[in-house]
């Protein structure tokens, strides 16, 4: 029996984390460094106020991209009230970019934003693990 390959791209793994799933590193990344991209089905107008989908990023006014699907596998990176990574958008494209060192096995964190953490967070309580 042939062991299954991960689909994950390469540097990271889909992994346990405080949060349920998160997304980790498999080798060191510097500071700067782009990760992965955050990619999915384009929504606009009403179904962005309709959906239920928890993975709404909204890109501009005009883009809001819905990273339900699987081989998003950027939908993994939890909130952190104290990140290691941060969205960068570049011509409507979303990339997770790291913003310190992260070292080999280390959970990708990015703050998700007022609005988010308000609606989706606050209600149950912040579970990322805070770094003070």
């Amino acid at each position: 029996m042939t062991k299954k390959k991960s689909l994950c791209p390469d540097g990271v793994r889909v992994g346990r984390s405080s949060a349920g799933l998160g997304l980790f590193a498999t080798r060191a990344y510097k500071k700067g460094e782009r990760i992965i991209e955050y990619f999915g089905r384009q929504v606009r107008g009403e179904e962005e106020y309709s959906s239920k989908s928890k993975y709404l990023f909204e890109v501009n006014s005009r883009k809001t991209i819905d990273g339900t699907q699987r081989d998003n596998f950027a939908r993994y990176v939890n909130h952190s009230c104290k990140p290691n990574c941060e969205p960068e958008i570049v011509r409507g494209r979303v990339f997770i970019e790291a913003i310190k060192g992260i070292k080999v096995g280390e959970e990708f964190t990015y703050d998700y934003g007022e609005e988010y953490f308000n609606e989706h967070i606050r209600p149950y309580g912040c579970r990322c693990a805070k770094k003070h």
